[in-house]
């Protein structure tokens, strides 16, 4: 029976899918099931381990199904998972010590303020390559330390294992080689020092975490282990894990932006921006730094810049304002002004980040008149998104010497054309949205497929399944783009003033 199927598997925040690829490229089953996440108090947000390992083993085998083949004929898994939701578990016997905190969990807030007292506040970014928030995993280590008495005396006793939910799947559905995860994965948990490419030791005392318990780093390609799936008939197979990568930096494979300067934006809850730098490591004051991908002999590097709330903002017009009666309305009510009629809306609803990185910022509309309409406050919307887009382009040209060429958009607010319209005109590159959505699973399949010799190199890839929307920047751009960009500047500085 040939094996000449790849599985690619996303275990994100809020679901976790499941995509079979054959070596033309064509995707034969897809599966997605969502995760509940848990609050026992408020500003607690868990996942329960095993009801993640459940969810990914449940997807698999229906997109198994849904392909009409036997687990024996998939060549390999990739995984690519959420970064800073961190598990942990008892390397002896692979039980769950603990629920996983996720990323967007608060309860370190204290712990965020002894870090800015310590001596450790200078050094973090550049050694960590993100400054430290509530979202970081290595201080939800600091908080089970001293909280969680199984996960404390497991750490003294030798037997504690911490990693994200890629390395707990592979221990939870199969058998791990050994303690590791790739480069990237590693990095997200804050507390390797990437630039020197190994644990920072002192960082790691002042957290209480213990070495042994945390995985080494190894290249994106690596045999981390094999899970056992299932077919819908009940079927079985033991598949190896040759891949692991977060699922931001497999968010920039899948959308083949892997020339330095390709970027590529997901407009979710927020916007993020990830920019593929290749082999240079710049030092970067105002945009964070990660690993990318490790093929081969070289680590690459990408930059990601978190902007302001999207989609939560969209959902605040909607539910709160009133100003929407549902998301296609953004599209209608846009396109029905020509312009914003002089509003200004920073939707600084939880802060500013990227470039700006303030989080005491708060939103503000301004500019209105009497004659300010719906179709003005959403248009300023868009142009926000915009002026935030063009803000970190011209940081990262000024700071890291590198030039964004175009931007790959997805999810969210990108489904509007007006949208991207906005965006290539104020950033003067083209914008390019892609039917296929599933970027993320499918860059996990592929690079399974690389280290299975599926495909011989990189530029042997298939493409991107599907085609792509291409919105030109207009060569002569309405001339309150730019007035807008100053007025937008004017904006940021008096809301941080406001404070």
């Amino acid at each position: 029976m040939s094996k000449s199927f790849l599985l690619g598997v996303d275990q994100g925040s809020s679901g976790s899918r499941a995509l079979i690829v054959d070596e033309a490229g064509t995707v034969h089953g897809y599966a997605y099931r969502p995760l509940a996440r848990l609050h026992p108090k408020p500003d607690w947000v868990e996942q329960d381990p095993q009801a993640v390992a459940e969810g990914v083993s449940a997807v698999i085998t229906e997109a198994v199904g849904e392909a009409g083949i036997h687990p024996n004929q998939i060549a390999a898994c990739g995984l690519t998972c959420q970064r800073n939701t961190e598990f942990v578990w008892d390397g002896r016997n692979g039980r769950s010590l603990s629920n996983a905190i996720s990323w967007q969990d608060l309860r370190t807030r204290e712990i965020v303020k002894d870090v800015a007292r310590s001596p450790f506040a200078t050094e973090a970014k550049r050694r960590l390559g993100y400054a430290p928030g509530t979202y970081m995993a290595a201080l939800h280590l600091k908080w089970r330390m001293a909280h969680e008495p199984a996960v404390r005396q497991a750490a003294k006793a030798g037997h504690l294992h911490i990693g994200q939910s890629a390395l707990w799947l592979v221990t939870a559905l199969g058998k791990a080689n050994g303690h590791a995860m790739d480069s990237s994965l590693v990095q997200a948990m804050g507390l390797y020092d990437f630039r020197a490419q190994q644990y920072w030791a002192e960082w790691l005392d002042w957290l209480g975490v213990p070495r042994e318990a945390l995985p080494e780093a190894t290249p994106t390609l690596h045999h981390f282990g094999e899970i056992q799936i299932a077919g819908s008939g009940g079927e079985t197979a033991v598949v190896p894990v040759t891949a692991m990568i977060g699922d931001q930096q497999a968010a920039l494979f899948g959308h083949g932006c892997r020339t330095p300067g390709d970027a590529e934006s997901t407009h979710g809850t927020a916007a993020y921006v990830k920019l593929f730098l290749g082999s240079h490591l710049p030092y970067q004051e105002h945009i964070n730094v990660y690993n990318a991908w490790h093929l081969g002999d070289q680590q690459t590097y990408c930059l990601e810049a978190p902007t302001t709330v999207i989609g939560a903002a969209i959902r605040w017009m909607r539910d709160n304002a009133r100003f929407l009666g549902d998301y296609e309305d953004v599209e209608r009510l846009a396109t029905a002004v020509p312009d914003s009629g002089g509003v200004m809306f920073v939707p600084a609803f939880t802060g500013l980040d990227s470039p700006y990185n303030d989080p005491n910022a708060r939103a503000a509309l301004l500019g209105m008149t009497l004659g300010t309409q719906r179709g003005h406050i959403v248009r300023a919307f868009l142009e926000a998104l915009g002026y935030q887009l063009r803000a970190i382009k011209e940081t990262i040209a000024r700071d890291a010497g590198v030039t964004m060429g175009q931007m790959l958009v997805g999810g969210g607010v990108s489904a509007s054309n007006i949208a991207c319209q906005i965006q290539a005109d104020m950033l003067n590159i083209p914008i390019l949205r892609p039917t296929f959505t599933e970027t993320t699973a499918w860059a996990a399949a592929l690079l399974a497929g690389l280290q299975a010799k599926i495909w011989p190199d990189v530029a042997s890839l298939p493409p991107l399944p599907g085609s792509h929307h291409r919105f030109e920047p207009d060569p002569t751009p309405p001339r309150y783009f730019e007035d807008g960009y100053g007025r937008w500047q004017q904006a940021i500085k008096l809301i941080q003033s406001w404070q």
